[in-house]
């Protein structure tokens, strides 16, 4: 399972620094893991809800995790 600055999380688990507006709890801090800067948003990522959003998500997590298989 990576492990990015102390946080353990496997694709597919909720962030544990999301609040309750899944608003990053750490944001602007120095123990903000370098990926979550680096992933900027677009209109094709966000959508037009919170469910594409999502869903866009979980699928770049699918399609990025270490264990995925193709075909």
């Amino acid at each position: 399972m990576p492990v990015i600055n102390g946080i353990s999380k496997p694709a597919g688990v909720r962030c544990v620094q999301l609040d309750d507006a899944n608003l990053c709890r750490i944001f602007g801090q120095p123990e903000r893991p370098a990926v979550c800067g680096q992933l900027q948003p677009a209109a094709d990522m966000c959508g037009a809800n919170q469910a594409h959003a999502l869903h866009y998500l979980h699928q770049l997590e699918r399609a990025t995790c270490p264990t995925a298989k193709s075909g």
